[in-house]
Order: C-alpha cells, then sequence, then structure tokens
C-alpha cells in the first residue's frame, strides 16, 4: 500500500506517527510566564464626600425649603456617623445606630447645646440629664431624608444598595390624630377676640378690649385660612398681585412666579400651585378695599409687615404670634394650631359633598398616589375655575358666627 505523504502533515498524521512533540517556541513560552494584569482600583470616596455630591447634584430640582431640609439631615448624618467613613463600607449598622442616637436627640440641641455633638447630647439625655427629645415622627422625617441620599448613592453606583431601606420608628401618635380641627369653640373664642370685636390697638394691646379694628395681617391671615385652606407660608409670601381675577371670577393665586418681581414665594409640593376662588364671606369682611389700600401705598407684598424667617420663610414668626394669640384668647388646645385652619376647610368641603377631585384642587392637596399610576392627572386642563368657585360659594362655616366682621352696605 502506498500512503501520501500529504496526509502524514495533516490532522491524521498523529495516529500514524505518535503523539507531537513541543516545538521550541511553545517550550521557550512556558519557561517565560505572561507578566499578571494588573487591576487599577479607583479611590474610595467617604461618605461625607459622596453626601456632599448628592446636595450638589445638580440634577435634583429642589425647592430651597426641601434642600434646607436635606442640608439639616446631612449635617446630623455626618456628624452621628463620621465624614471620614469609606462609603463602600457604610452597612445597615450604621442606619440603626443613627436611629438609636435619634431616638434620645434633644429638640433643637445644636442651639440649645452647642458645645455638644448629637452624640453627647443623646448620651446625656439617655441618661436622664436632659429632656424634651424630638418625636418618632422627627426620627423617621431623618430616616427619609437620609434613605433619598442612599437611594441616589445606589443609583450613582457608590454603594450597591440601600442600607436603611424598611427602617422605621413606630410613631405613638395615629397619623390622623396629628392635628385635630379647631373645635366650634375654639373657633368661637378665635373670632371673638377683641382683635376681631374691638382692641386698643393692633399692635402689642392686641387682645384688651378697645374701639380700635385694626385691618393687618393679624386680622386677615386667620380670616383667610379659615375660608381657603391655604397653608400659612402661602398666605404670608403674597404678592398684592396673588388676588386677582381669573376668568372673571377674583382668585386667589398661589403660585411661585410674581407678577411684580419678587423672588421669595416658596411651595410645598407640585401640587400646591393652584388658584382658590375668594370666598363672599372674605367679600363682605372688606378683603378687596384691604388689597386696594396696600396697592396705593405701593406694597410688593399683601402682609408686608411679617418679615422672612431666617431661611426666608415668613410664616416662622407668624405662627409664633398666633400662638401666643391662642393663649390670651383662651383657644390654645392640644394638637390644635394655626394649620388645624386646613383641617377645618377640608371637613367644610366634605360637609358640602365637594367632588373629592375639586376638593384636592382647591386645598392643593395630592390624592396620595405615586406619580406613575397617577398619570391621569397630567391629561386635560384642570377644573374650570367657574367650578372651582361654585364649590367654594357651597361652603357655610356653621360652627362659627362671623356675622359682626362683616361691613355694612
Amino acid at each position: 500500500m502506498t500512503i501520501d505523504p500529504v496526509l502524514l502533515e495533516g490532522v491524521g498524521s498523529s495516529a500514524l506517527v505518535g503523539p507531537r512533540q513541543p516545538t521550541p517556541a511553545v517550550a521557550s513560552t512556558a519557561r517565560h510566564p505572561a507578566p499578571p494584569i494588573v487591576v487599577l482600583q479607583e479611590p474610595c470616596l467617604t461618605f461625607g464626600e459622596v453626601y456632599d455630591l448628592y446636595i450638589n447634584d445638580p440634577t435634583r430640582g429642589w425647592s430651597a425649603r426641601t434642600r434646607n431640609s436635606y442640608e439639616t439631615c446631612r449635617k446630623l448624618a455626618v456628624a452621628i456617623i463620621g465624614a471620614d467613613l469609606p462609603i463602600r463600607d457604610f452597612a445597615r449598622a450604621h442606619c440603626r445606630d443613627f436611629i438609636e442616637t435619634l431616638r434620645f436627640l434633644p429638640k433643637n440641641a445644636s442651639k440649645r447645646f452647642p458645645r455638644l455633638s448629637p452624640r453627647e447630647a443623646a448620651e446625656k439625655a439617655r441618661e436622664g440629664k436632659l429632656d424634651n427629645l424630638i418625636s418618632s415622627a422627627n426620627v423617621n422625617a431623618y430616616l427619609t431624608d437620609l434613605s433619598s441620599f442612599l437611594n441616589w448613592a445606589a443609583q450613582e453606583e457608590y454603594l450597591e444598595r440601600n442600607p436603611a431601606r424598611g427602617l422605621r420608628l413606630p410613631d405613638e401618635v395615629a397619623k390622623r390624630n396629628k392635628r385635630f380641627p379647631f373645635s366650634p369653640a375654639q373657633l368661637e373664642k378665635i373670632f371673638n377676640a377683641p382683635l376681631y370685636c374691638g382692641c386698643v390697638d393692633g399692635d402689642r394691646a392686641y387682645f384688651l378690649p378697645g374701639t380700635e379694628r385694626p385691618q393687618n395681617a393679624r386680622f386677615w391671615i386667620p380670616l383667610i385660612a379659615l375660608h381657603t385652606g391655604m397653608r400659612l407660608n402661602e398666605i404670608c409670601q403674597l404678592d398684592v398681585t396673588d388676588l386677582r381675577a381669573v376668568d372673571g371670577i377674583q382668585c386667589f393665586v398661589v403660585s411661585e412666579e410674581s407678577l411684580i418681581g419678587s423672588t421669595d414665594k416658596q411651595l410645598k409640593t407640585r401640587t400646591s400651585e393652584r388658584v382658590i376662588p375668594v370666598h363672599p364671606n372674605l367679600f363682605d369682611f372688606g378683603l378687596l378695599e384691604f388689597v386696594a389700600k396696600r396697592r396705593r401705598a405701593g406694597e410688593m407684598k399683601l402682609f408686608a409687615e411679617i418679615a422672612p424667617g431666617p431661611r426666608g420663610i415668613r410664616a416662622v414668626a407668624f405662627s409664633k404670634w398666633f400662638t401666643l394669640f391662642t393663649r390670651k384668647a383662651g383657644a390654645a388646645q392640644d394638637r390644635t394650631c394655626f394649620h388645624s385652619f386646613r383641617h377645618n376647610f377640608r371637613d367644610e368641603l366634605r360637609i358640602a359633598r365637594i367632588d373629592h377631585d375639586v376638593a384636592l384642587a382647591i386645598g392643593g392637596w395630592t390624592n396620595g398616589t405615586s406619580s406613575k399610576s397617577n398619570a391621569s392627572e397630567n391629561y386635560g386642563r384642570g377644573h374650570a375655575v367657574n367650578a372651582l368657585y361654585d364649590a367654594v360659594t357651597r361652603l357655610q362655616f356653621a360652627d362659627v358666627n362671623l356675622e359682626h366682621l362683616k361691613r355694612s352696605p
């Protein structure tokens, strides 16, 4: 048999001539292995550095009030957890330590005890040396802000996950019991106080009976709150042009935008922007005349006598005054405050059987659903102003007699 020499050079030749011996080149490679691959590790940022990146992220569309809240939480978290902790070492144990410190943190600790760190103040409170601690609701608010940061850190791949997910303190006060509406008796005491029936003056002697009937912020703001459900700061920051005709109907326009160039207005949420038709009672009390007088005086703000607070929030000073006012009027009770007017207004909407969606639109409330499941709210033009006006004019406020405030025709 003749064997083709070409076959001896192919694959099949190994079966005839035995295993192939290593070539010199292969042997040389075995004696000189390739150098190992070196993976360069990026330096790990610290907890404080990543938190700063979050606060300064230009893609976060926060209001000034929200930014202040997140900044307060950042300072507290960095003080308790430590700015130098490598972010990749941040774990659930740090979150629980944060909670445990907050549980014993006194209210306004940084102002009351400026020489103590948050952890030191909490230790003294745990030993019974300090009292007046923050509530579970406050702790949970800080946790919510911290969790928002950790979610962002996970999205930006500084963390694998959010270690604070699901951590909350049980709140000792049920949600519906946190604030009560004013009772009929409280409303009678508030709106029959000397400020509304005749006082010595509207400044220091507003609580003493007299002949003066001042038309100022103290007089108008509680009345506007009762008849509109507006939040305190929404009222305090009104421009003189924020009461104007919309589709031929006089309305309060709640918006951060200004027709006259003011730059201090802030809203709590996106749904806070709205128009609220003026209730007929406010016309009877002389509101339009008051607004016209402020405009003639060249004022930009409707209640210019209220100075902005340290963060530009005008409601701070008025809230303190209103607390003192209710005490002097004998109307102060637990779990009621200026925000109780908003609860009264919501009850009035229920009593008048106002359509749920219309009530939410007037009050600037959300419906409690997520943006994904609430996509239908982005369609259409919203409620017509005349529909809102029809709803507002059905509100009777039968719990309080305000006839003495109406001006003579």
